[in-house]
């Protein structure tokens, strides 16, 4: 049977693959006959399914299924009947980066770059402090995404938009060599480690909703706060640890945007727009590899306005 993506699916098509569970339930229709209710996606879209079997537990969501079935409509919307459904084991097929977006590299390179980087800094008490906050981000920043929607919002997006950042910040480094290099480095990594307290995320990097701590604190006032623990607990103290501090709080440039403060030196200033470029690349990327050359895009409201994919062959 030829392999389709949800994005292909029309009437009548069937339909057998891995499909990622985004929600399911057991539910019970007028007639009493219970019934599967599942929304199930890949990467390219997602789609309402319904299995006729109240027998069948439903698959908790994050997971992966194996389904067959058959694509109808229902009040103008495609469907698909499931008739077969199993849950995918390790011996079968799945290619993840098919059915969520991933980050282009893998996430053991990314944070052994990010390791790296540090181990390279001449301060021993900038080392110490990075490398802690880092064992306390732990195993979730292989997976967790950089945000819930819009830049990076894709398996180990916090660690690509993290690693791009730090790319950037060395072309910054070369260009105005009075800045503080590790100081700059350091601000990178640790201004949105914090991310993984303010976001619900599955292992597949898929964010259900913002926790309590993220709604009521926030990443950035929680990663002062952090860091003034990790401070702490490697025994570092004096002005290094209240710069990164700021340069945590700022980053977002301005109140408007979530900063108490807006960058009050040089090296905070810079993270601030390297944060905000690698951001707004990404993001655009994202929509120039959906919208044709020579077409305009929707209008993007994070962005405020449409975006042209230019002919660049011409």
């Amino acid at each position: 049977m030829e392999t389709y993506t949800v994005n292909q699916l029309v009437k009548d098509l069937r339909f057998e693959g891995f499909l990622l569970v985004r929600s399911s339930d057991q539910r019970t229709g007028s007639n009493g006959s219970r019934y599967l209710d599942m929304n199930l996606a890949d990467r390219t879209g997602e789609i309402n399914c319904k299995m006729w079997d109240g027998n069948v537990a439903p698959p908790p969501a994050g997971s992966v299924v194996k389904v067959r079935g058959l694509v109808q409509e229902y009040n103008g919307r495609i469907q698909l009947r499931v008739e077969r459904l199993r849950a995918a084991t390790p011996e079968d097929p799945v290619d993840l980066s098919q059915l969520v977006p991933c980050a282009p590299e893998k996430p053991e390179d990314m944070y052994q770059e990010i390791v790296d980087t540090v181990a390279r800094f001449q301060r021993e008490d900038l080392r110490k402090l990075v490398m802690e906050m880092l064992r306390m981000a732990g195993e979730r920043l292989m997976y967790f995404p950089a945000a819930q929607r819009l830049h990076h919002a894709e398996r180990s997006g916090l660690l690509h938009h993290t690693t791009g950042m730090l790319r950037t910040a060395e072309h910054i480094i070369a260009a105005y060599p009075f800045l503080n290099g590790d100081l700059l480095r350091a601000g990178v990594i640790l201004h949105d480690l914090c991310k993984i307290e303010e976001m619900k995320s599955d292992g597949m990097g898929n964010v259900s909703d913002y926790t309590r701590d993220g709604l009521l604190i926030g990443h950035l006032v929680r990663g002062v706060a952090h860091l003034s623990l990790a401070a702490q607990q490697v025994g570092v103290e004096g002005e290094i640890v209240l710069l990164l501090e700021h340069m945590i709080l700022s980053h977002h440039g301005e109140a408007e945007y979530g900063s108490p403060r807006m960058p009050m030196f040089p090296e905070a200033e810079a993270l601030h727009w390297i944060d905000l470029l690698d951001a707004r690349m990404n993001e655009m990327q994202s929509i120039m590899q959906r919208v044709p050359q020579g077409a305009f895009s929707e209008k993007i409201w994070s962005l405020e306005r449409r975006l042209y994919h230019p002919r660049y062959e011409e």
